[in-house]
């Protein structure tokens, strides 16, 4: 397998259309007359094929993007994410186990997507299903990070956070059932919000499932990106259930009270650097007045083998009805992560009503958590980003189980809750200047006081840029 030790980070900016601009700047700038759509696809383009002989990202290039008319983000060039339907581009889930066809329309929330006013260029690689927090594969090149190509760029949106980060485009899709926004962000040096259960167009087996646990957005290099999706969204379809987001356009000043803890509620050690990272947050959010205090969670122990069963009745299902997506599927196919967490959720099926239920009432835990606090700040991994085949499926399943189990600790809480999730770049990284991310995590439909926060952080320090690192 390649190394790259001798050239550590991989980006594509230049003097080009798309300059250090992020999407809002750029889709400014375009509106303005300054450059153009067209311009700017064409040297998005250029700077993706820069860096994918090294970042492995793309899974498939649109012939002709469609440029954006209008919104928010009229003529962004962008990905989308290759387990979302985008209507004339294969839909392959990052599997082996099956043919993928061109799909025949938009899913819903790619519709949602588009009408921001973006410019698709083609479909970002994911690991089979999203099941893992890494992008690597049992014979393919993996996805790998740009701050340092011999460790992961995370999962399941690992191919849209290497792009993003990188420089190739300013924002990607991306989407989360246990952590698939925020976890790539943290080993890429990005902002990724993983919004409220229901803040956006639901995905099309969310209505299907007992327990709902995936939610779409993007992934960004700035607070205003996510913050100006989130509120170009809600102009193609708002929840009424759920408090309007409205545009957040900058810290609003408002002293905040925060619970954090270090260590994951299912008793999962954080490293030093991991740590240290949240503990100079706290020290940061301190000194900007807001009131920081230790708290805990008292979820149940059986949390994580819980969610492990429905992680493997997910890979259950979906062995049981893959021809809907493509005549070939075959379950033997797919790989040694996914046949592993079949077999687990075989060995446990008939505990399924006490984990859905054991499931559902880890709100009632997490609320309990809340009281009296507006936000909880916790590492979003235990660890920062490991190096490539650390989490590969062709390691051994019962250790990369453990291993997944002892590195994503903390995010998928807010997936099983619903509540909506941030991960910001700290301001210390390792040795080798590889990110670590610290996360936010809210009451369902706090998104707005989630990016008061993230806006707080960004202008007081501003994030690591990778081009000038």
């Amino acid at each position: 397998m390649k190394t790259f030790d001798a050239e550590p980070r991989v980006h594509a900016f230049r003097d080009d259309a798309l300059g250090e601009y992020d999407a809002v700047g750029l889709a400014d700038a375009i509106r303005r007359g300054e450059v153009g759509a067209h311009e700017a696809a064409r040297d998005a383009a250029e700077r993706v094929r820069a860096v994918e002989e090294r970042l492995h990202a793309v899974q498939a290039h649109a012939e002709t993007p469609a440029h954006g008319t209008g919104g928010t983000f009229a003529g962004v060039p962008t990905f989308v994410k290759d387990n979302t339907d985008y209507r004339g581009l294969p839909t392959g889930h990052g599997s082996a186990a099956f043919t993928p066809r061109a799909a025949r329309r938009h899913a819903p929330f790619a519709g949602q997507f588009l009408s921001t006013g973006v410019t698709v260029l083609g479909k970002t690689r994911l690991p089979e299903f999203g099941f893992s927090p890494t992008t690597e594969y049992e014979t393919a090149e993996p996805v790998r990070n740009p701050w340092n190509p011999d460790h992961s760029a995370g999962g399941s949106s690992g191919g849209s956070a290497a792009l993003v980060a990188a420089g190739a485009v300013p924002i990607a899709h991306a989407n989360d059932g246990g952590g698939s926004i925020r976890i790539p962000a943290a080993c890429c040096g990005l902002v990724g919000l993983k919004p409220t259960r229901g803040r956006v167009v639901p995905n099309d087996q969310s209505h299907r499932l007992p327990l709902d646990l995936v939610a779409d957005g993007i992934v960004s290099r700035s607070v205003r990106d996510t913050a100006a999706f989130l509120a170009g969204a809600e102009t193609y379809w708002r929840n009424p259930k759920l408090p309007p987001v409205g545009l957040v356009e900058g810290p609003s000043g408002r002293r905040l009270r925060i619970g954090f803890l270090l260590d994951s509620p299912n008793g999962v050690a954080s490293d030093a650097a991991t740590r240290e990272a949240v503990t100079e947050t706290v020290t940061t959010l301190e000194r900007l007045g807001h009131t920081v205090e230790p708290v805990e969670i008292a979820i149940d122990p059986r949390f994580t083998e819980d969610f492990l069963t429905y992680w493997g009745m997910l890979s259950f299902l979906l062995g049981a009805t893959g021809r809907t997506l493509g005549t070939d599927f075959d379950r033997h196919r797919m790989d040694a992560l996914s046949r592993g967490l079949r077999a687990t959720y075989l060995e446990r099926w008939r505990s399924t009503p006490g984990v859905l239920r054991r499931l559902k009432r880890t709100k009632v835990a997490y609320a309990a958590a809340f009281r009296g606090l507006d936000l909880l700040l916790t590492p979003v991994l235990a660890h920062p980003a490991p190096r490539i085949g650390h989490l590969a499926p062709t390691v051994p399943y019962p250790t990369l189980i453990e291993r997944m189990l002892s590195y994503v600790a903390f995010t998928p809480i807010d997936n099983v809750v619903g509540t909506p999730s941030i991960s910001l770049p700290s301001t210390r990284s390792t040795d080798d200047g590889r990110p670590i991310g610290v996360m936010f995590s809210g009451r369902p439909g706090s998104e707005r006081t989630l990016l008061d926060v993230a806006f707080t952080l960004e202008a007081d320090s501003p994030f690591r840029r990778i081009q000038d690192a």
